[in-house]
Order: structure tokens, then sequence, then C-alpha cells
């Protein structure tokens, strides 16, 4: 990979990380930008979509049982054991996220975020994180341990893009985007597995927070 080609997919890479946060473009509006952007840098290296794991042609029907079921299985081991043993040996303060209360205000703010969950979180996520992110790494590090230094990497990116969750919301992205991550490589980088999976999980917490369980 050459310098320029190095310097355009960091240049990529703190775009996709910094511009949501910017709060330059309303309502996840920055998605399409950003995509467009995306492909722009992908065309450039003389790749597709599909190159980073998305393809309609990809879609395997099994992935929607199997992000179905790891989804529920990651939620439950995160809600039901990981964080009342992380809370049992620490204290973390509860974080105003101005849209946990959006949710709850009535079932058209949580129809729009539950749609908002698929397209922004199990798609557009799923493709500039754990698609272009981690498959740009992996070309610019190189060597013997690029995926797994990547994989650390693109996990860290992923937790501290969700650092307006708090600490807790923090980890659990950490995590849970190691898993989406891990379905992506494990099903050989096809990123329909973790779409699925990253949709079903939010469709669920989204749910818990509108009926005041989260």
């Amino acid at each position: 990979m050459s310098v320029k080609e190095i310097l355009i997919n960091v240049i990529a890479i703190c775009i996709i990380v910094i511009l949501p946060h910017a709060e330059l473009i309303p309502f996840f509006g920055y998605s399409i930008p950003i995509l467009l952007f995306v492909w722009m840098t992908l065309k450039y290296s003389k790749e597709t979509f599909s190159d980073i794991g998305f393809s309609f042609k990809l879609f395997k029907t099994n992935s929607i049982l199997i992000g179905i079921l790891v989804a529920v299985a990651s939620l439950s081991f995160m809600q039901l054991i990981f964080f009342p043993t992380l809370e049992y040996f620490a204290t973390f303060e509860e974080p105003d996220v101005g849209i946990y209360n959006f949710i709850k205000e009535n079932k058209w703010h949580y129809l729009f975020i539950l749609i908002m969950g698929w397209l922004i979180g199990g798609f557009y996520e799923e493709v500039v994180f754990h698609g272009f992110i981690f498959t740009r790494l992996e070309k610019m590090i190189q060597g013997r341990y690029s995926t797994h230094i990547s994989f650390f990497l693109t996990a860290s990116l992923f937790g501290v893009y969700h650092f307006q969750l708090g600490t807790l919301g923090l980890i659990n992205a950490l995590i849970i985007g190691a898993v989406y991550l891990t379905l992506f490589l494990f099903f050989k980088r096809n990123l329909w597995y973790s779409i699925i999976c990253h949709g079903v999980y939010n469709t669920i917490v989204i749910t818990m927070i509108y009926n005041g369980y989260l």
C-alpha cells in the first residue's frame, strides 16, 4: 500500500469516527456523505463494497437465525452476568443520554429509533467499522499479526465511538463490537451475519428502553 493510500485511509477512518459527533448534519444524516466517501475510497483502491463483505449476493438465510441467536445470547450475558459482576466491584454513574428519554416519550419516537437501529446500527456501522475500517487497518498494518491487531484496534474504535452512552455504554459497545467482528470473520468475512446480529441486538435494547427496563 502506497503512502498516499495510507493517508487516504487514515483520513477516511478519522472522518468515520469524528464526523457523526460533530453534529454538523442532524438525524443521522452524516451516514450518507460518509458512505459516499467510503465508496470513493474503495474505488480509488479498485475495490467495491463486496470486497469488504457487503453484497446482496452474499446474503445467506441462516444469517437470520444465527444473528438472532447470537444477539440474544450476547445481550443476556451482558445484562445478566457481565454488568452485574462489574458493578459489584465498581460504581458507575448513570449517563445523561438524551436519546433514552426520546425513545420513552412516545411510540413514534420509538419506531423511528428502531428503524435507525437497523439502518444506522445494523447496516451503516457494520459496513463502515467491521467492513471498511477493519480491512483498511489490515492492509495498512500487514504482517503476521495484522488481523489480530486490526481486530483490537477496530473493537477499541467502535467502543470509543459510543462514548456518549457513558462508561458502561462504551464498554458494552467494545465487547459487543468484538462479537460482531468475530461473526464477520467466522463466516468468511460476510457482513450479513453481523448486520442481522447488530440489528436484532439494537431492536431488543431499544424495546427494553421504551418499556422502561433499561
